[in-house]
């Protein structure tokens, strides 16, 4: 029998106890940011949200260079404005993502630096962007992006609290079932 993936709604429900736990016990308790986070959480738990972006062969985009590159080139008009911020959303939200649940495999990738480098200057570009299009909310974008590594860290330790793999197997596949089974479960136990 194959279980039906849990609501968005339940996901939320499930990303934002954990995510004001973690962030709580590590003193990150800024509600807004909290909030974003579990957001981020919940539509990444989707492999079609998490690997969003595809090259013009509709080969799905896992790099963040490759990421980055798809919008070079592109002429300078309100379309690629906007456009230009939804990427750098992405890739800010793509990186602190991977960085805090998948770490280790960032690491073992050797770009862990990289990640923090680029989730910063997306998160900058889209605070400036917000604020030269009149956008509220640019304030909680510079926060992600001056304070990237911590957020980071604190994903990383609600991975080491909440989603840790048995041995051997493999975490992209193993995250989503725990996800499942967790929400079900604290569904029915509440």
């Amino acid at each position: 029998m194959n279980p039906q993936r849990p609501s968005a709604k339940r996901l939320k429900e499930f990303f934002l106890a954990m995510t004001r736990t973690s962030f709580g016990q590590l003193g990150l308790g800024d509600q807004q940011i909290v909030d974003y986070v579990a957001s981020v959480l919940t539509d990444f738990s989707a492999a079609e949200r998490w690997l969003a972006l595809r090259d013009v062969e509709g080969r799905r985009l896992t790099s963040v260079v490759e990421m980055l590159a798809t919008q070079m080139g592109a002429p300078q008009t309100s379309g690629r404005v906007l456009g230009e911020r939804e990427l750098r959303k992405y890739v800010g939200d793509y990186t602190l993502f991977m960085s805090g649940l998948f770490r280790t495999f960032v690491e073992r990738g050797g770009y862990l630096d990289y990640y923090f480098e680029q989730g910063k200057r997306s998160y900058q570009t889209v605070s400036e962007l917000d604020v030269a299009l009149y956008r509220p909310g640019f304030l909680m974008f510079e926060e992600l992006s001056h304070s990237f590594e911590n957020y980071s860290g604190a994903l990383d330790y609600m991975r080491k609290c909440f989603f840790k793999p048995a041995p051997n197997q493999d975490p992209f596949a193993g995250f989503a079932e725990k996800i499942e089974g967790w929400v079900r479960l604290r569904l029915t136990s509440n």
